[in-house]
């Protein structure tokens, strides 16, 4: 892709996966258009710019994003609202990369692939959802596909559990909630494989497309991230909660998810209600191919998962600035 082509536009750019795309696209050296309904939390870096008109005025937006030649889609609506806005604002999104003519760019999930998924998942692995998000992500990249037949070019980058880049993950939610108690939280199975994403990992994964020849068509691609057991992932963010300075004196406490209580709860609490939905998510062990991604861009750097977490639990506010100069001096 030629310089003066480096302009992408990041819709949902005050998210957790939009601020990490902003981020490394900027770092990369692309001109970078942060879309958000709200000014950014904290200052962008250098090459980049909001723009703050609303993505349903299409002609307008275009007009302001015009020389963008990707367009990231980054925008998740809140887990009670997905039936009313998932789609909507993909075909907004799609519409305005149809305008630009950009490339279409959307992170995607596991969810298609329902509660009976093999433990290997590659891009051409049958989808079976098993519960209405997983419908709705389906029905969405049966959308892009269908747009492709009139040539818009658009790309779904597959990954597993967001992790990293602030705060509203599982992470932060459940895991890690009473941390300083010395109370560490796991959903599922502590043997159980689970696919996770370092979002500044996926972030880069995306520049790296981007940054390669345009594919025609629709392409998915998987990103592998981490694949780790409950267990892996506890014994991780204790090794680094204490090279932070943050361990109980004691033991570490383990407890699980109430998802009986949950369940039953659900009827009168709506969150309860989606996020059981997607609880065997937690008892189906799986993990991504990343072999036709590598194929396409190169290996990836890979940040190690105890340096993840580290900068995870630092993002969310854990840890003295003295902790933290041991932790990275501990783990490097």
């Amino acid at each position: 892709m030629h310089t003066e082509d480096r302009t992408v536009l990041v819709l949902g750019a005050n998210g957790r996966l939009g601020q990490a795309a902003v981020t490394a696209f900027a770092a990369a050296g692309w001109r970078v258009l942060a879309h958000a309904r709200r000014a950014p939390p904290g200052p962008l870096p250098a090459g980049a710019s909001h723009l703050a008109t609303p993505l349903h005025d299409t002609v307008a937006l275009a007009a302001q994003a015009g020389g963008a030649r990707v367009v990231v889609h980054a925008l998740n609506p809140a887990y009670t609202r997905w039936q009313q806005e998932v789609l909507p604002l993909a075909r907004q999104g799609m519409d305005l990369a149809q305008c630009l003519g950009a490339r279409f760019m959307l992170p995607g999930n596991v969810y298609n692939f329902g509660e009976h998924m093999p433990a290997l998942l590659s891009p051409d692995t049958p989808q079976q959802p098993s519960g209405a998000k997983g419908r709705i992500r389906c029905d969405l990249e049966a959308e892009m596909q269908a747009r492709a037949a009139q040539g818009q070019r658009s790309v779904v980058i597959r990954a597993g559990d967001f992790f990293g880049s602030g705060s509203g993950s599982w992470l932060d939610l459940a895991i890690v909630k009473s941390l300083a108690k010395g109370r560490l939280v796991y959903p599922g199975p502590m043997d159980m494989p689970h696919a996770w994403a370092y979002l500044p990992d996926l972030a880069r994964a995306f520049v790296a497309v981007a940054s390669g020849d345009p594919i025609d068509g629709f392409t998915r691609l998987h990103f592998a991230g981490h694949t780790l057991t409950g267990a892996q992932l506890l014994a991780a963010v204790e090794r680094v909660a204490a090279a932070l300075g943050i361990a109980p004196a004691g033991e570490w406490r383990h407890g699980g998810m109430p998802w009986g209580l949950m369940r039953v709860g659900g009827v009168f609490v709506p969150m309860w209600r989606e996020v059981v939905e997607m609880a065997y998510l937690w008892r189906v062990p799986h993990a991504l191919d990343g072999s036709a991604l590598a194929a396409a861009v190169g290996a990836l750097p890979a940040t190690p998962i105890d340096v993840a977490v580290r900068a995870a639990l630092l993002d969310l506010g854990f840890g003295s600035n003295r902790g933290a100069a041991q932790a990275s001096e501990a783990l490097s």
